[in-house]
């Protein structure tokens, strides 16, 4: 049995965006409540095995920490990464769903969605040229996100909404995973949701486990990050259902 959460918070499947008229079944992903494993926690030594225990369970986003040393202090994987998992990610209907943690990601977005990235997130905190990143996404074909960090106002993202699908409010600092959840986000997380257009997915990532993602479902995100709650767990498959099923549930 899928455990897929399927209620919709936010995005309708109705509204028209940025993506109208390109968008593929995948891409409406980010319109759905999904919980996306984050294999910046996973052992990458087995880490196809691994993707493949979340998709049987359930998952279809992937979601793929990039970090630079720069923007954020460790280094972590590239486009190549995106590449070697986009078929097996894509025989699902699922999305690589790409988060980049790096400075000036305008000069390398295109790479990534050529890689096979489905969503491209980047910071506002990041670059300038936000809206120039943006746009090389868009003419790409993937979904546009931009995230901010716990420290940056919701109101960074309220002139982006006509050129995003997805707005990232990071729940920890960004760069380590296994970090606790920030507390306060929850107060945050319906001033970014009314910012925003109903279209507009809504994503939060870091220390999202099954007692912290139903609190976040509530006060408007729909998209749930999930590293070390998944990929350190005995069962990866089985810790990806358990904070699915409690989004279902709505606990």
């Amino acid at each position: 049995m899928s455990a897929r959460a399927g209620a919709r918070a936010g995005p309708s499947e109705g509204s028209a965006g940025p993506s109208e008229g390109r968008e593929a079944a995948p891409l409406a992903l980010l319109r759905e409540v999904n919980v996306a494993p984050s294999i910046l926690s996973a052992d990458f030594g087995r880490l196809r095995e691994q993707v493949g225990e979340v998709l049987a369970a359930g998952a279809r986003m992937i979601h793929v920490d990039v970090m630079d040393g720069h923007f954020v202090p460790p280094i972590t994987v590239g486009s190549l990464i995106v590449a070697a998992l986009a078929e097996q990610v894509g025989a699902v209907g699922g999305l690589l769903d790409v988060h980049l943690m790096i400075e000036r990601p305008e000069r390398h977005v295109e790479d990534f969605v050529r890689a096979g990235a489905g969503s491209v997130t980047i910071h506002a905190e990041s670059t300038p040229h936000v809206a120039y990143a943006a746009n090389l996404i868009r003419e790409g074909g993937a979904g546009v996100g931009v995230a901010i960090n716990p420290g940056t106002p919701a109101e960074a993202l309220r002139d982006l909404d006509d050129a995003i699908d997805l707005a990232l409010c990071m729940t920890v600092n960004p760069g380590w995973g296994g970090q606790p959840f920030i507390e306060h986000s929850l107060s945050k997380l319906p001033r970014v949701r009314q910012l925003l257009s109903e279209r507009v997915a809504v994503e939060v990532d870091g220390g999202i486990d099954p007692h912290t993602a139903p609190a976040c479902r509530r006060v408007g995100a729909n998209l749930f990050v999930a590293g070390s709650a998944i990929f350190t767990a005995d069962d990866p498959g089985e810790a990806y259902g358990a904070i699915a099923q409690a989004l279902a549930r709505g606990e």
